[in-house]
């Protein structure tokens, strides 16, 4: 066959005798050609990376993997191999030292540390976190915006900012804000939505993201508890709780259900003294519904358990015993989320002998407010050095903040910085 090419407007046409011969003779590879092309369309359209399990650092291109993907807190409780991927990857790139000052939640604010106090701790990679114990909302945007750009310029893991922002109480923790109902007054879940909703708005324009809210506890205990509670029905309790959570982490903020196993059905503050739980555990199906909701968050108060012959404590509180978070918290109730102190400052648990390793010991994955940073550091280092059990259990608890923190979108901001 002769080959003929002819010319058209200046442009060359192949005689399609000659086309369908040479389709023909290598069809194989035209098809292969075109199975590869709407591939790689199909996966950069569906923005998914695929990363082998034999993928090594060197190999992984980490800031695509951030910057495409994009997790959020629907995320956490799923079962994706990616998202798991990327927390071995940011893990392996910390020290011990680095890794453990992810568990610690020190203070700021007016009844708290000053800003150099906290920079310090932040320069010293002793911290993974703040909360925030008063202060206006200017003060505390200021406050954040210059940690952010520190841990930005410096390459440092991004910080967890949380709050007490329950209603009722919020007012005390931000001030120059407008005065939001007790919870008491809150009547239904439709309510609790909007009150959520609002403040959670509030909280994303300061920059934090953890709300150490809702209290879960029964209204009986009017000496802590009161109208920081949704009441004392059930029904109506279990409703208004759900919807707060929901609507909290909606916006992609943690919600946090408080004070497990219950402070409502005891008597006595635990901020000045140790408080029990006598007999059964009345309160305890509130944070399984709470969990079951999907919460994210949960903070064990120092209560102890006293006349209950499973889960008496005792004589210790709640929050450093292993039989109430390792066992009916983690395992039992099988929360997944991240478990954290109540404030190791209060006098409950304050005069015991190393509270706050042994309430990593026991099972907590965040410390809130230990009384020396450093030192609790150092402890939390050596026990793991001698004792491989708990190492095992530390880096759980770090890679549960490490992707609570992915998820929350920390690492979108910090990716350019922290990756290179």
């Amino acid at each position: 066959m002769i080959l003929t090419i002819t010319e058209k407007n200046n442009i060359y046409i192949l005689d399609k005798k000659i086309f369908y011969k040479i389709f023909d003779k290598y069809s194989a590879i035209f098809i292969a050609l075109a199975f590869l092309i709407v591939f790689f369309l199909f996966n950069k359209q569906a923005n998914i990376i695929d990363i082998s399990s034999t993928d090594t650092m060197q190999n992984v291109n980490f800031k695509e993997i951030l910057s495409v993907n994009k997790f959020r807190l629907k995320d956490y409780l799923t079962d994706n191999s990616q998202l798991s991927r990327t927390v071995d990857i940011i893990f392996n790139k910390l020290t011990d030292e680095e890794r453990i000052s992810q568990m610690i939640v020190t203070s700021a604010g007016k009844n708290g540390k000053s800003y150099d106090e906290v920079l310090k701790l932040a320069k010293e990679k002793k911290i993974g976190g703040i909360i925030f114990m008063g202060g206006s909302t200017s003060y505390i945007k200021s406050f954040i915006d210059k940690l952010d750009t520190f841990t930005t310029v410096n390459k440092n893991i991004p910080l967890i900012y949380s709050i007490d922002a329950e209603p009722g109480i919020i007012n005390s923790r931000i001030h120059n804000i407008r005065q939001y109902p007790s919870a008491n007054s809150i009547h239904n879940s439709a309510e609790s939505r909007i009150i959520a909703k609002d403040i959670s708005m509030l909280l994303k324009i300061l920059g934090v993201n953890h709300n150490f809210a809702p209290v879960c506890d029964y209204g009986l205990n009017k000496d802590i508890i009161g109208n920081r509670s949704f009441g004392v029905k059930q029904d109506s309790l279990f409703s208004a709780i759900k919807a707060f959570i929901d609507e909290t982490q909606s916006q992609n903020l943690i919600a946090t259900a408080k004070h497990y196993p219950g402070h409502g059905n005891v008597y006595g503050d635990s901020h000045k003294e140790l408080v029990y739980i006598d007999g059964d555990l009345k309160e305890i199906n509130i944070f399984k519904e709470a969990i079951d909701s999907g919460v994210l968050s949960v903070m064990v108060g120092h209560i102890a358990v006293k006349n209950n012959d499973k889960y008496n404590t005792d004589g210790k509180p709640a929050s450093i015993s292993e039989k109430l978070i390792n066992g009916l918290l983690k395992k039992e109730l099988n929360f997944k989320g991240i478990v954290i102190t109540d404030a190791m400052n209060m006098k409950a648990v304050s005069s015991l002998k190393s509270p706050a390793l042994n309430a990593a010991k026991a099972g907590c994955d965040m410390i809130l407010m230990p009384s020396d940073e450093s030192k609790l550091q150092y402890s939390i280092k050596t026990e793991m050095n001698n004792n491989p059990d708990f190492k095992k259990q530390v880096y759980e608890s770090v890679k549960k903040i490490i992707r609570i923190k992915i998820c929350l979108g920390l690492f979108d901001k910090y990716i350019e910085s922290f990756v290179s």
